[in-house]
Parts: structure tokens; sequence; C-alpha cells
């Protein structure tokens, strides 16, 4: 009897429970038996975890969140990781092990793929950056909950002729932040990808206030950077990625126009009464259910990698590429990040205004 393992690292996303099904169902049509570590990486390190039986994975798609639990734990933190994780699948008599996640838990896939480990990596960021794939799971729920978050305060910064600044997830990447953006009507997307001047910031909402628009709706990814400010270093953490004051982001952005505003003599005696917030979306964005897009993406994806397991087809990443679902190169996929282009950014940009 074949045996493999599964697992789901780093944050929530939408869809994970989707992955798990189909890799589940297709490996159980060839006999083989799927062991599911719990909590990432962790469970791999101190072999916890269950078989999954079809039972268990019925209709799991519908849900959010995975029924395996995840963790953002870094194998190769540990010199003897690696080895760790050999033992573990040793034990459990499992032939490889397949990866759900975004990055981070790839690049230790990738890492362990180099040591002759047998692992199949399946996308998961919702900040939709990794190469290869054209799509990965979670991004689509996570840009519509957005786009209704966004929705909702177009009507109340109208009424109360506010400017509300919006900080939606993307650590690296805009690519929520102008999907959601540009879809609701925000007058500005900030992204990292391509950073501003506080000046260009507070000029369109001055000019906005001018011409009698009194209300703004900015919308900022959590890494966006604003060219002249000092970095701040809060320090990093178990990847080594820069950690990020992602509330006080859109605060703080916020408190300088409301300050710029108010002070602003060109503006007259009305600016006085400028009022401009904040709304962090954080992680309401990763939660609840995947939208309809994300439960087949995430099945497509688990039944492909599913099917490379059945192959004994290993060392590749499952992909979106068109209207297929392939595998693809995982080395490219994690150590090459996907940016919003400058053409699309440029598109939006003529509704920044």
């Amino acid at each position: 009897m074949r045996k493999i393992g599964i697992l789901t690292g780093g944050g929530d996303c939408p869809g994970l429970n989707a992955v798990i099904r189909g890799v589940v169902e297709k490996c159980a049509q060839a006999g083989i038996e799927v062991f599911g570590f719990h909590d990432g990486w962790r469970g791999a390190l101190t072999a916890r975890g269950h078989w999954l039986t079809l039972d268990e994975v019925e209709g799991i798609q519908t849900l959010g969140g995975t029924i395996i639990g995840s963790s953002r734990t870094n194998v190769m933190a540990d010199p003897n990781g690696p080895s760790t994780i050999k033992d573990v699948l040793d034990a459990l008599g499992l032939e490889g092990l397949v990866a759900i996640g975004g990055d981070d838990t790839l690049g230790v896939a990738n890492a362990l793929r180099k040591l002759d480990i047998n692992v199949i990596g399946v996308p998961k960021t919702i900040d939709n950056d990794l190469s290869c794939t054209d799509y990965t799971f979670g991004f689509e729920t996570a840009s519509n909950i957005a786009m209704e978050a966004i929705d909702r305060l177009q009507t109340t910064a109208k009424a109360h002729s506010r400017c509300i600044v919006v900080e939606c997830m993307g650590r690296h990447t805009g690519w929520i932040a102008l999907q959601a953006g540009l879809a609701a009507n925000a007058h500005l997307v900030l992204i990292p990808e391509f950073p501003k001047t506080y000046d260009e910031i507070i000029s369109l909402v001055r000019r906005r206030f001018l011409r009698g628009d009194r209300y703004t709706i900015i919308v900022v990814a959590e890494g966006f950077e604003l060219l002249g400010a000092e970095d701040i270093d809060i320090g990093t953490d178990a990847f080594g990625n820069k950690l990020l004051l992602h509330k006080n982001l859109a605060r703080n952005l916020s408190d300088m126009i409301e300050r710029s505003m108010q002070s602003d003599p060109l503006l007259g005696s009305d600016a006085q009464y400028f009022e401009c917030r904040p709304v962090v979306l954080g992680h309401v964005q990763r939660g609840g259910a995947p939208c309809a897009f994300d439960r087949v993406l995430g099945t497509r994806l688990g039944i492909k990698a599913g099917e490379l397991v059945v192959n004994g087809d290993y060392g590749k990443m499952v992909a979106q590429v068109g209207t297929k679902v392939v595998g693809a190169d995982m080395e490219t996929a994690v150590t090459v990040r996907k940016e919003v282009d400058r053409e699309f950014y440029e598109a939006a940009s003529l509704y920044f205004k």
C-alpha cells in the first residue's frame, strides 16, 4: 500500500480544504493512503497528524480554514530539521509529501526537494504573488471581501465628507489592493511595486476637495512604503521577513492627511473640519468560506497534485496556466516573485482622480 503525507502551512486561506479533498480523492482512486500532518511543518517535525478518510473530506471544499491546521514553523531554521522530516516520513511509511503553502512553505519544500525528499507543492498565497501560476486560490475570495468593504465605505465617506484609508493585505505585492480598489472605484491605490511620495498622495486629496469632491477613498497594500519616509525596524519573523506595522500604516497615513488638510490655508474655512479615518481589513480577508472560483481552483490543483503523486512525478509545483492546471518548476516559483506589472497599474491609474 502506497502512502503519502499532506500539510498546510502559513496563513489561513479560503480554498485549502478544497485542495485537501482533491488530493485525498485522487489518491484514494489509486489506492494511496494520505496522512494529514497537523499544524503544517510543526506536525511534520513531530509526527503529529492522522490518516484522512474519504468520509472526512466529503464536502469540505465549502468550508474556510483547514481541517488539519496550519502554522508558520520554519523547518530550515533547525539544522536537524530536514533529517527529522525524512525520519518522520520513513517512520510513517510515507513515500512523499504534498505541501500546500505560500513562498515560505514552498521554500522549505523546495529545499527538501534538493535533499532528495519527494515533495509536491501546491501554491497557496492570498497575495497572488507566486510565479509560474496565473492565480493562487484564496486571492479571488480576499479581493471580493475587500471590494465589498470598500463599496460600503464609499457611502459613509461621502455622507460625512471624509477621506478613508483602507489597508489591504499585500506584504510584497499589491494584487489584492489593486484588484479590489479598481473594482470598488477607489480614488487612489498605493502598492509596494510603485512607491509614491506624500506630496503625490495629498495633492490628489486636495484636488478633489477644491473641485467639490469632499470625500476620498485611498486603498493601500500593507507593504507599501512612502518614498522619503524613514524605515521603521521592528524585527523579522521566523523566515526572515520584515515585520510590518499593519495597523500603523493606515492610521499614520490618515493622520498625516487630516493634519495637512486642516492646516492648509488655501482650502478655506471648511477644511478645518476635514476628517480622515483608517480602516484595516486585516484577517477578515482570510476568513470565511471560499468563493466559487477558489473552490473550483483549489479542487483542480488538489486533483492535479494527487495525479502527480499517483505517477510518482515529484519535485514539481502544480499551477494554473491559462485554463489548464499543470506541473510547474518549483525552483522558479519560489525564487521569482510575481509582481503587479506597470501596464496594469497605469491602466488602473486612469481612475485615480
